[in-house]
């Protein structure tokens, strides 16, 4: 008889911890941009589609750091790999002190794009290394516990970004000294947590990988021969990565300019709606977490992706608090769909998990390729710009229906090495 799979191993209980609030911490980061998306327009007077550039330095850093940063992983393991992602988080929040200094906009995003570096360092990291504390089979519902906490961040994120950016007197270059005030205590904080960190024991390698059996731990001796690009489920999770990156970035870079402009909120309130969309999508992944012990975690992934197709139909209706309502509902639905590709793509994969980490975190760079599209249709109906998420979830409902049909095969096969004998487990 098959045993339950465990959630966390207990001795990497206090590691896990400190794993899953990395993922709060970028999470804040990722919807602060979204906020300065706005902010920025106001300040130093762009237009939609040049602030959509800021997805572009952000999501653009994934593209550029994804491979790079699992490499590092693998020659140096999961521990300075968050270490080196904290750092470069920290450095691109200081460097927002010159850029507010010289109020430019250039600047900033070369800060951006040095803290998303960071940002894309983690995320390489991270969700290996949460997928190694405990059973493989366990390990989407691991993803989603983490990813919930992600939103956590998300929520703080637009709140932190209103009280800062939102309060005072809008429109004026003096609000540039409180995006300097900010990213300065954010790159104190983060730096100080690289420290911390540093002194952490890690009893996880990335060069072997643990599965529990029957209670006890065991290492894959053999990993998958075929190369990755041949794993067909694997290349189908980066493109729907891809897509499913371009659908977040471009529907929160435009949902305050949507609460603003549709339903004609104040820039403060629109951002609050924005923190409870992702809190909505915080308890949709603890929600997520408790579907997948019943319903397949790919079938479910394909009822959320159609559940919002649905959705930014109603969005681009522009029908006053009924497209509101589902604008914000989108993050509910979206709630899964990051964690739930990312751990159906690296399924089966034996020590080259780290390689696809990478190449799924390099997917992305399809949040730096939607706002700036999205933006180009936002000025002249910001509602009609909710059309275009509606291919990107097209393509992972796709994605969840043929991973079935695309994932290895998964039969109990034991191969032996030094005279030991080990054993791969079936994942459904």
């Amino acid at each position: 008889m098959e045993s339950k799979p465990v959630f966390v191993d207990r001795r990497n209980v206090v590691v896990f911890v400190f794993v899953v609030s990395l993922f709060m911490l970028w999470g804040i980061a990722i919807t602060m941009g979204d906020v300065l998306n706005k902010h920025f327009q106001n300040v130093l007077h762009i237009s939609k589609s040049s602030s959509g550039l800021i997805q572009l330095s952000i999501f653009g850093a994934y593209a550029v750091m994804g491979i790079p940063a699992g490499l590092f992983m693998r020659r140096f393991g999961y521990k300075y790999g968050v270490i080196m992602g904290l750092f470069l988080y920290a450095f691109g929040a200081f460097l927002f002190i010159p850029a507010s200094n010289m109020a430019s906009f250039p600047f900033f995003r070369i800060a951006l794009f040095i803290l998303a570096c960071g940002l894309a360092t983690l995320e390489a990291v991270a969700h290996p290394f949460v997928a190694a504390l405990g059973d493989e089979r366990s390990s989407d519902q691991r993803m989603n516990f983490a990813q919930a906490f992600n939103s956590l961040g998300g929520v703080i994120g637009p709140l932190i970004g209103s009280y800062f950016f939102f309060s005072g007197n809008q429109g004026q270059s003096s609000d540039l000294v409180a995006v300097k005030q900010l990213y300065l205590a954010i790159g104190i904080i983060i730096a100080a947590i690289a420290v911390a960190f540093s002194f952490l024991k890690v009893n996880i390698s990335c060069h072997t990988e643990a599965i529990s059996v029957d209670g006890y731990a065991v290492a894959e001796a053999n990993p998958i021969k075929k190369k990755l690009i041949h794993q067909k489920h694997f290349v189908f999770a980066v493109i729907a990565q891809l897509f499913n990156v371009a659908a977040q970035g471009g529907t929160w870079a435009y949902f305050i300019n949507y609460g603003h402009e549709v339903m004609h909120l104040s820039d403060r309130s629109a951002a609050h709606f924005f923190s409870l969309s992702i809190f909505l999508m915080m308890i949709g992944r603890f929600a997520g977490t408790f579907l997948m012990r019943y319903v397949k975690p790919n079938l479910l992934l394909s009822i959320f992706a159609s559940a919002n197709m649905v959705m930014c139909v109603i969005v681009a209706q522009a029908q006053g608090w009924t497209s509101f309502t589902a604008l914000i509902l989108i993050n509910f639905f979206f709630s899964i769909m990051f964690p739930t590709i990312f751990s159906l793509g690296i399924k089966d994969l034996g020590k080259d998990k780290q390689q696809a980490s990478s190449f799924i975190v390099m997917g992305v760079v399809g949040g730096a390729i939607f706002p700036p599209l999205m933006g180009l249709i936002a000025n002249s109906s910001v509602s009609n710009a909710y059309y275009l998420p509606i291919i990107c979830y097209a393509v992972i409902c796709a994605f969840g229906l043929s991973y079935n049909y695309l994932k290895p095969n998964n039969l109990m096969t034991r191969t032996t090495s030094e005279n030991k004998s080990y054993i791969r487990l079936p994942q459904d």
